[in-house]
């Protein structure tokens, strides 16, 4: 009967099996965990900043694998390739108190010897926190240094300045710029109509400048032309004057000549050759 209460146990060495891969799983999946946990891939053009449960270490990891200690460090990655940030309808005053709005175009990184800093001085959000305010200001100090003529004039000079003061500004926020535009310069209605009129103005005084040089230089070749036509006319007057004082010479003249007349065969001013010469000429046409 004592036998009978007796409860007998037995092992099911099944069960042991069971367990045993079990925790093979659970510590493979753990050391798997691990694994992933202690690796960061940080991607092409970033960088990453180090963070020890949550706290800046200074430490940046590079493109590629980088290992940390898993669920106390992670990595805030950060793109340090060449970004392009515009601004529009800035508005500012020339140094003649015209209104302008402009628009500005920057292409910008991040200085990566810099990304600590910069993550926890000013964090993430330094396109609203840092680069706009900087343009707005960069535009205001610029613009009132020239008038509103001269930003049409000389908006090469105008933008190189732009350029430098953003370039000082946003290089102690760890910001470097590589390039700066100047999309457009809006002026008001009354000023562009009055530049319209002006450069009218200029175009008439062009002309008329022009037109003034164009008489003086047709004058002065009239009056080039005059003189010697004047001095053609004198002397053609000069010999017709000479050959009537020989033809009235000869119809007077009796054919005899002169007993005494000076040398070079002259007689009162006259070339005798020249008389026979005419008077034979005109006996020929008689005949």
């Amino acid at each position: 009967m004592a036998e009978e209460g007796k409860k007998v146990f037995t092992v099911n060495p099944n069960g042991k099996k069971v367990k045993i891969i079990v925790g093979v799983c659970v510590a493979l999946l753990l050391i798997v965990a691990i694994s992933i946990a202690s690796i960061t891939i940080v991607p092409a053009g970033h960088k990453g900043v180090t963070l020890n449960m949550g706290a800046v270490t200074g430490a940046v990891m590079n493109e590629g694998i980088n290992f940390k200690i898993p669920f106390v460090q992670n990595a805030e990655i950060i793109d340090v390739r060449v970004k392009k940030y515009e601004s529009k309808d800035n508005s500012s005053a020339s140094k003649d108190l015209q209104t302008i709005k402009s628009s500005i175009a920057v292409n910008y990184r991040v200085n990566q010897d810099h990304v600590a800093d910069l993550y926890q001085k000013i964090g993430m959000s330094y396109e609203s926190t840092v680069i706009n305010p900087a343009i707005s200001e960069c535009i205001k100090s610029v613009t009132s240094r020239y008038t509103a003529e001269e930003l049409i004039t000389k908006r090469t000079e105008v933008s190189e300045e732009m350029k430098k003061f953003l370039q000082k500004k946003l290089s102690e926020k760890y910001i470097l710029v590589d390039s700066f535009n100047i999309i457009n310069f809006d002026f008001t209605d009354a000023f562009n109509t009055a530049i319209e009129e002006k450069q009218i103005a200029e175009q008439n005084a062009l002309k008329a400048k022009y037109d003034l040089e164009r008489i003086k230089t047709e004058a002065e070749q009239a009056v080039t032309k005059a003189k010697g036509e004047a001095e053609a006319m004198k002397l053609k007057n000069e010999q017709i004057s000479q050959n009537i004082i020989y033809l009235e010479f000869i119809d007077k003249w009796d054919g005899k000549m002169p007993t005494y007349y000076g040398s070079d065969n002259l007689f009162l001013g006259l070339d005798m050759n020249n008389i026979q010469s005419a008077n034979t000429g005109n006996s020929t046409k008689s005949e």
